[in-house]
């Protein structure tokens, strides 16, 4: 095979617009199993999401054909003249790509407010802003090593984040590309054989860093730029040495099967979404490259012969819209049937759907606006036409968001209206239940996942990854008693209702949390069974805070119930407690609360209170199991609040108009706040104060 430069417009992207390319390859020309490849691709994604409800490995595709066509045109565009213009290149890119884009983010905002549950906009809006600014890959890497965030929905725009890597990887490969040029100037090198040398090593440093953070922080390394960023240098690679190679036909020929038949097991036999972007990532990447080693063949065995055929064409030029669309689509529909995997029939009708609008916005939007912008090549119309589309985007999530703020503002000082708010005072008080109307639920659904202790908003709630123990205090530093509120988020609730307390009282209060972090001696594992380490050098320095305090008592959790474990108490809550009787500290050793089958406020968006409702024993053990412990110090006191949140063993959503769970384990802030006289009497009980 003759070598074949790289000429072809560039996929700046996910599946991606083209123009009609010509039949056959030629040199310099176009290859036309890339638009087949780039059709399988999306293909797969879409089929694994809607019926498998996984992902496929078809994204790692675009990324490594995003690397292997944009370096082929940065580097026609630096060879020349030793120079990359930047503001030229990123702005074609990005007029091509945004429109399509924004259209599905302003379609994504219409679908929130009309099908998907209140409690799931202001998420939806958060993500699409970050969407808007290429930056939903970092979000989603947030919420994936947030432990509050953990069990919230995946969003109608949770598939940009791969648009996001590609935005951020045209920014840093430009750069690169050019500091090649420099060099390459400097040097009187080819710039070709310069870049070879800078893309090598950002491929094995990134890969190298992948490896790592994928086995020591998974969640986290999936939306990683850094790393991914070594599938698009691979590609980068590929696109310099590709011309140079001749490969028999027959080899072709087998590598191009080889590679297609690799692609579409991927998802079948690995987990992809618990398992990349480390070198396990390599297996779609370097099957997409068997494929395009392989190139045109002309051998009516190829797996070419697949690829250029006209349905796969045609596909393929619907990619980028079709991947634009399948997601948002999917959401929807499981949204509005309730289903968590599409049924046969449905996803059909979801693929059909998809399909119908990435053909509308082809024809409607991405070929009108690049006519358009055609005979207008300069920079200063690119930016009109990004600002044209992206205006709208973040007018309407500001407008929006500042609603939802207004309307939490509004429900906040409403909810201090005992008489129409009592919640679980309404447990010990009946009488406050009697009122002629029916207020709304407080607080409003839509906010209900930012009804969190302000210590989180302070800061001073340790996340998964921190290990500092910081300390929020509250009240007075001559209080005559101090109380310290620590263990994990589920300790943590009860801030709000212990803050109320403490300020009727005089008491100083302090609150020293972490995410998923029991208040014990044993070794802590996380969901995916790894040592939880960040977990074990937070206790140490927790109790060397408590130590330098010295409050008078310790409230902490004395349980831990999940549904799949059921309740249960650990050896190293009794040693733990053993150290604090040591420090002449008392400990209030709270039963952990049960959890509830459905998230409250999700729930709550689109059933009725009763079919909302779970009953005790999805958690709970029948009797609480700290009461059967040996070897508790005197200084320990337990405690059960659980029937002023799941009253004759069920946990209704609602109690005194107040919604109780804002998820399927953390109570509302403003719940919290309505047990304060409750707690209070059982902190009295316990410490005779």
């Amino acid at each position: 095979m003759r070598p074949t430069t790289l000429r072809e417009r560039p996929s700046h992207e996910l599946p991606t617009d083209r123009s009609e390319p010509p039949p056959t390859p030629r040199r310099g020309g176009f290859r036309p199993e890339i638009v087949g490849l780039r059709a399988i691709a999306v293909l797969l994604v879409a089929i694994y999401h809607i019926w498998f409800g996984r992902v496929s490995g078809g994204v790692d595709v675009f990324l490594l054909l995003t690397g292997f066509l944009i370096t082929g045109s940065l580097l026609r565009m630096a060879q020349p003249h030793g120079r990359v213009r930047f503001a030229a290149f990123w702005s074609r890119l990005f007029k091509r790509l945004f429109p399509p884009v924004a259209v599905v983010l302003l379609s994504v905002l219409v679908a929130t407010y009309l099908w998907l549950p209140r409690a799931r906009w202001r998420g939806t809006i958060e993500e699409t802003i970050a969407a808007a600014l290429y930056l939903e890959n970092w979000a989603l890497a947030t919420k994936a090593v947030d432990y509050l965030d953990r069990t919230e929905l995946p969003s109608p725009v949770q598939h940009i984040w791969s648009l996001s890597m590609q935005g951020q990887f045209y920014l840093v490969w430009a750069v690169l590309m050019a500091l090649a040029a420099f060099f390459a100037t400097r040097l009187r090198r080819d710039v070709a054989k310069v870049w070879l040398v800078l893309c090598a090593t950002v491929f094995v440093g990134s890969l190298s860093y992948s490896v790592f953070i994928t086995e020591s922080n998974q969640a986290w390394a999936y939306f990683d730029f850094g790393a991914r960023l070594w599938e698009f240098a691979l590609g980068g690679l590929l696109a310099v040495v590709l011309p140079y190679l001749r490969l028999p036909e027959r080899l072709r020929v087998a590598l191009g099967w080889l590679g297609l038949l690799a692609l579409i097991s991927c998802g079948a036999l690995l987990d992809v979404s618990t398992m990349f972007p480390g070198y396990v990532a390599l297996w779609p990447v370097g099957a997409a490259i068997l494929v395009l080693l392989a190139g045109t063949t002309g051998n009516r065995f190829g797996a070419d012969r697949l690829l250029t055929s006209r349905p796969l064409k045609s596909l393929g030029d619907l990619s980028y819209a079709l991947y634009l669309w399948h997601w948002p689509v999917l959401v929807v529909y499981l949204a509005v049937t309730d289903r968590s995997v599409a049924s046969l029939h449905g996803g059909l009708a979801v693929l059909a759907v998809s399909l119908l609008l990435a053909v509308l916005t082809r024809t409607l939007l991405e070929k009108p606006v690049n006519a358009f912008t055609h005979s207008r090549s300069s920079v200063g119309w690119a930016i009109t036409v990004v600002a044209f589309f992206l205006t709208p985007v973040l007018v309407v999530t500001a407008l929006w968001t500042t609603r939802l703020d207004r309307e939490q503002h509004l429900a906040a000082s409403a909810a201090d209206n005992v008489a129409l708010y009592p919640g679980a005072r309404v447990l010990v008080q009946p009488e406050l239940a009697d009122h002629s109307s029916s207020p709304p639920v407080r607080p409003d659904l839509a906010n209900a996942r930012a009804d969190l202790p302000d210590t989180y908003e302070k800061g001073c709630h340790a996340t998964l990854e921190q290990t500092e123990a910081m300390v929020c205090e509250h009240g007075p530093d001559n209080a005559e008693h101090s109380i310290a509120v620590v263990g994990a988020s589920r300790s943590a609730h009860w801030y709000p209702a212990l803050r109320e307390v403490a300020d009727a009282n005089g008491w100083k209060l302090y609150n020293i949390t972490k995410s998923s972090c029991q208040f014990s001696t044993d070794t802590p594992l996380t969901t995916d069974g790894q040592v939880y380490s960040e977990c074990l050098e937070w206790r140490e320095n927790l109790m060397r805070e408590l130590t330098e305090l010295r409050p008078d008592v310790v409230l902490t959790s004395s349980t831990r119930a999940t549904p799949d474990q059921g309740e249960q108490t650990f050896p190293g809550f009794v040693e733990r407690w053993r150290q604090l009787d040591e420090l002449g500290i008392d400990v209030i050793g709270v039963r952990d609360l049960p959890r509830v089958e459905a998230e409250g406020a999700e729930c709550l968006s689109t059933r009725t209170a009763e079919e909302c409702t779970s009953p005790v024993s999805y958690s709970h053990a029948p009797t609480d199991p700290a009461l059967e412990l040996t070897g508790v110090p005197d200084n320990v006191t337990f405690i059960d609040m659980t029937p002023y949140v799941c009253p004759e063993s069920e946990c209704p959503p609602v109690i005194g108009n107040v919604l109780v769970y804002y998820d399927d384990a953390h109570l509302t802030a403003t719940y919290s706040r309505t047990l304060a006289p409750l707690l209070e009497d059982e902190i009295v009980r316990a410490t005779n104060w």
